[in-house]
């Protein structure tokens, strides 16, 4: 998100054409405060209630992959990959894998720091993240 966001919006800036009709709405602001770094183009991005929900939507993700419970029917178990048991195998003791942030993991899959793991029962009860041995 940081190397999407630094270069364009260098980009914005260094073309003439875009910061005239599209980033210039973002300094137009006297007085700047928190949520008008929000305040953009609707080409350029998100509105403030798109990136409302797009925040929250994050900092929900981003608890449930740190509570360590694989929940059944759990949504973001279902559609994303980096979940609970994802996170869990990032944080076995010397893994140097599983990076992943905070929905995608394809840049895991492109540096090669993608670990696979399995999800099985554990005899005392509940589930657990195994690393797929291969």
């Amino acid at each position: 998100m940081d190397k999407w966001q630094y270069f364009a919006h260098r980009y914005m800036h260094q073309n003439k054409f875009l910061y005239r009709h599209v980033h210039s709405q973002h300094h137009r602001l006297v007085v700047p405060y928190a949520i008008g770094a929000l305040y953009n183009h609707p080409l350029e991005g998100m509105t403030a209630r798109t990136s409302v929900l797009f925040f929250c939507s994050a900092v929900v993700k981003t608890a449930d992959d740190h509570c360590g419970l694989w929940l059944p029917g759990n949504i973001f178990h279902i559609f994303f990959q980096n979940n609970t048991a994802y996170h869990d195998i990032h944080q076995l003791p010397g893994t140097k894998y599983n990076y992943y942030q905070p929905f995608f993991s394809i840049w895991d899959k492109l540096l090669r720091t993608h670990m696979p793991y399995t999800i099985v029962k554990r005899h005392e009860g509940g589930l657990e993240a195994r690393l797929v041995k291969g």
